[in-house]
């Protein structure tokens, strides 16, 4: 009995040339991290992101709002500009903290907390497209500037870049029990949310304190403070 060779595959031939099929391999320069912060920051102002979890408010009903009259539907969404601009700030805040740290450990910690933060953003979102408006005008300035911020905290060190995260956060607690006592007691949808913001931004102090967040000085938390309550006022109505 004859053995034959196994069959060998050959190159498919026209004439005298030989059909190759390059592969071309994708290498990485040093302008990639950039073009993907900015397809980041076009997704986040454009309105391109989507909550992974369920709107705390639940499902948008006919009579949701029957309770709230036109002076109360502007100032709910004057409030809920304001909330949606402070995400933006997150947003730009924590991912500009994950661009210049040290650790990979601590930058997954600060890209963590920005995921988690998107949820907020589409809840806002959601809620001013319901009350007919609008998010802030100016939030490609409040992303630049809290980008900047964000890189310039990491730049102190990772227990500075953790305790500006633990103020900041602090802060925006603060911030969110004001609104819950400011909002009209019929906007039961946007109360919801506010309340599970709220939880989440707690979750993210005690997590940056856990790990070891440096407590700020007093005239840095007073400035943070200031430039909020500057924030605050202007995406009211802008």
């Amino acid at each position: 009995m004859t053995h034959q060779p196994p069959h060998t595959p050959v190159a498919e031939s026209h004439g005298h040339h030989t059909k190759n099929h390059p592969r071309f391999v994708r290498r990485h320069g040093w302008l990639d991290p950039f073009i993907a912060e900015l397809d980041v920051a076009l997704q986040v102002l454009g309105g391109g992101v989507t909550a992974s979890r369920p709107n705390p408010a639940g499902p948008k009903v006919a009579e949701s709002d029957a309770g709230l009259d036109d002076a109360a539907k502007r100032h709910a969404a004057g409030l809920m500009r304001v909330n949606h601009v402070g995400e933006v700030c997150a947003q730009a805040l924590y991912r500009g903290q994950a661009a210049a740290v040290s650790s990979q450990e601590s930058a997954e910690f600060f890209l963590e907390a920005a995921a988690e933060e998107v949820d907020h953003l589409g809840w806002c979102s959601q809620r001013l497209r319901e009350l007919d408006s609008r998010p802030s005008l100016l939030n490609p300035l409040w992303y630049a500037g809290s980008f900047a911020l964000g890189m310039l905290a990491s730049r102190a060190g990772s227990a500075q870049s953790l305790g500006f995260m633990a103020e900041t956060e602090r802060q925006v607690e603060a911030h969110l029990e004001g609104h819950l006592t400011e909002l009209p007691v019929a906007d039961s949808r946007s109360r919801a949310i506010v309340e599970e913001m709220k939880q989440d931004e707690v979750k993210h102090r005690v997590n940056a304190e856990f790990r070891g967040a440096q407590v700020l000085p007093k005239p840095l938390r007073s400035a943070m403070r200031l430039m909020a309550q500057i924030m605050t006022k202007t995406a009211y109505r802008v």
